[in-house]
């Protein structure tokens, strides 16, 4: 599969082509918070107003001293400044720190120290107060620029005034802006992405222009690819909903797309507006984690259920129709005869308003960071809207496989995008090599040795199988379990396919590494354990009182014994313990791309764990 080869120079250079081919056309739109009460105003950017803002951000970046690759931290959640933010800092010639908003101040300090950030963008004064309290940490850290508050007239600077100290500089030189683009080479850095990780400190791992141009790219000769079969991808017509951390490399890959493809972008980060903002952008495809889909799918279940024993007989059988037709689907065919007619039926009277429920104009889900059920997806996909499940990771700058609209195929992630090759190794694990492979890791020595081979392979430390080019993901390297009795278990596909069996669970974690058989902490999803609760008489219960509930253990136990009927017994669950609380980022259990971070889960945990284990001495 030949390289997929940008028409552009940098990041800044394919953000003008933009700007040039799509001026007057809308970009962005964005929420702007009401304090009065009143419905939420979308307000909205031309390519153009936004080069202008990004003009002024970028000259007042250079005013500050940031020069070719110099690091600026951002530390937001996904909002419209960010990508302001962002394109300002390339277009000065600057290289972009990410910072999650959750990161505590001690973690903070170390990657703005560590990435050697000259200049850090806050969101608000939380965000500030963080920099603040660690000041003393980061001696390179020149100056704050706050998006949200006021500046203290010494360190901290707020982004309006940044912004007027660029405008004024690009009246007395107005061609300075353009020279600094035209500085920008593909091998210079413009991203340095720390893995939030799921053990150990984040390692910063290095992107350049030259990364970002092949994702843009390749998206591109995808669409064109798809578009050749008869089906659509992205066009410059599409309007996608962007919430994902853009801290995150899958958010950041998203941005790209767009200045290379040309659609329209809604931003908002709050995760908590998801399910409202889907009716007011009604986009045509939008990114997530599977945790969304598994939590609109519980939703679906819990009212199908509120609704009375004949709704929810109809909603089981309808569920069972969209099954058997994603199935025929994913074969490449349609429906037809008698189960044309009873889709025809299901669709009618509970699919379609499904689909409403997603604006009415979409077109696909994109779905990365973690594994999806196959079930969850056949069952949208049966209902008329298809995931694209796809795969990548931050060292491979997010989109490295993903299955094509009319060409899915659930349980793989599909197939390479164009310009990326692979290959399995001895050991099952996943190499990869192509434009999206990041140059290496920042400072650290070795550590870019260890995965990456001179002629540019990337162990992925994920094991994985090709089927007919697609490629199937069956579990991390490093999480393979391996019980005392030598059998070898994948804990990630029975965790994916327990949430498809149990709508009640949030996460669902399999250990048994060198014990005798597998168990599993549970933890309960909140919305959806209270419903439960309350169709099973126990609506006074709070959390934390449904866990030592004996109904909730045997609902748990009886969604257990039918996961266990399709496991070789090696792999079945043999105990489990219910948590007191669901797993949050805050307390460093899930990453904030919702990935959980499997060993601080089980360290935090180890007395249950230990306990399930203590009165048995059998092997398996």
């Amino acid at each position: 599969m030949g390289n997929s080869e940008s028409p552009a120079r940098s990041v800044p250079d394919m953000f003008l082509s933009r700007v040039r081919e799509s001026g007057d056309h809308e970009a962005f739109s964005f929420p702007v918070p009401n304090t009065t009460g009143a419905p939420e105003e979308w307000r909205s950017l031309t390519w153009s107003q936004t080069l202008d803002r990004v003009r002024n951000i970028a000259l007042g970046l250079h005013t500050l001293g940031v020069t070719s690759q110099a690091r600026c931290a951002i530390d937001a959640s996904t909002r419209i400044e960010w990508i302001l933010a962002d394109l300002g800092v390339l277009c000065a010639g600057g290289a972009v720190t990410t910072i999650y908003p959750s990161s505590t101040p001690p973690d903070c300090a170390y990657i703005v120290s560590d990435s050697g950030s000259m200049v850090a963008f806050a969101e608000d004064a939380e965000q500030v107060a963080k920099l603040v309290d660690q000041r003393p940490r980061m001696p390179g850290l020149s100056k704050v620029v706050v998006f949200d508050g006021e500046g203290d007239g010494d360190w901290v600077m707020t982004l309006a005034e940044l912004e007027a100290r660029g405008a004024e500089l690009a009246t007395e030189q107005p061609d300075l802006f353009d020279e600094l683009v035209d500085a920008v080479h593909p091998d210079h850095l413009a991203t340095l992405i720390y893995t939030s990780g799921t053990t150990g400190r984040p390692k910063g791992v290095r992107l350049d222009h030259a990364n970002w141009l092949y994702e843009a790219q390749a998206v591109h000769d995808l669409g064109e690819e798809v578009k050749a079969q008869g089906h659509d991808l992205m066009t410059g017509d599409d309007v996608q909903y962007l919430w994902l951390p853009l801290s995150h490399v899958f958010g950041k890959y998203m941005q790209v797309s767009q200045l290379r493809m040309g659609f329209r972008t809604a931003v908002d980060g709050r995760v908590d507006k998801i399910v409202d903002n889907l009716a007011i952008v009604r986009p045509t495809f939008m990114a997530a984690a599977p945790r969304i889909f598994e939590k609109v799918y519980n939703r679906v279940v819990m009212q199908a259920k509120e609704g009375g024993a004949a709704k929810f007989r109809i909603f089981t059988w309808a569920v069972g129709v969209g099954d058997r037709v994603a199935r025929v689907r994913e074969q490449g065919k349609e429906p037809t005869g008698l189960l044309a007619l009873q889709h025809a039926v299901a669709d009618r009277l509970v699919f379609s308003k499904l689909r409403a429920r997603f604006g009415g104009r979409l077109k696909f889900f994109v779905s990365g960071s973690a594994p999806l059920a196959p079930e969850i997806g056949r069952f949208f996909y049966g209902a008329g809207v298809t995931i694209l499940e796809g795969y990548g990771l931050t060292e491979t700058s997010a989109g490295s496989f993903v299955n094509r609209p009319g060409d899915v195929r659930f349980g793989t992630v599909g197939l390479p995008m164009p310009g990326t090759e692979v290959r399995i190794a001895e050991d099952g694990e996943v190499l990869l090599r192509g434009g999206g492979v990041m140059r290496g890791y920042h400072n650290l020595s070795g550590a870019t040795e260890e995965v990456l081979t001179e002629d540019g392979w990337f162990a992925t430390g994920d094991i994985g199988v090709l089927e007919d080019g697609r490629l199937r993901i069956t579990d991390r390297k490093k999480e393979l379990i391996k019980t005392s009795g030598g059998k070898y278990v994948a804990p990630q596909g029975i965790e994916s396919r327990f949430k498809s069996v149990c709508p009640y669970i949030s996460n669902f974690i399999v250990h048994g590494d060198r014990r005798a058989y597998c168990v599993a902490l549970v933890a309960l999803d909140p919305e959806a354990i209270e419903v439960w609760a309350e169709d099973n008489g126990l609506g006074a219960l709070n959390y934390s009182g449904l866990v030592d509930e004996p109904k909730v253990r045997q609902m748990v136990q009886e969604a257990i014994d039918v996961l266990n009927r399709d496991l070789p017994r090696h792999e079945t669950i043999k105990k489990f313990a219910i948590l007191p609380r669901e797993l949050s980022v805050d307390e460093g259990e899930i990453t904030p791309s919702l990935k959980m971070r499997r060993r601080a889960v089980e360290d935090k945990y180890r007395d249950l764990l230990d306990a399930m284990y203590e009165d048995s001495v059998r092997t398996v």
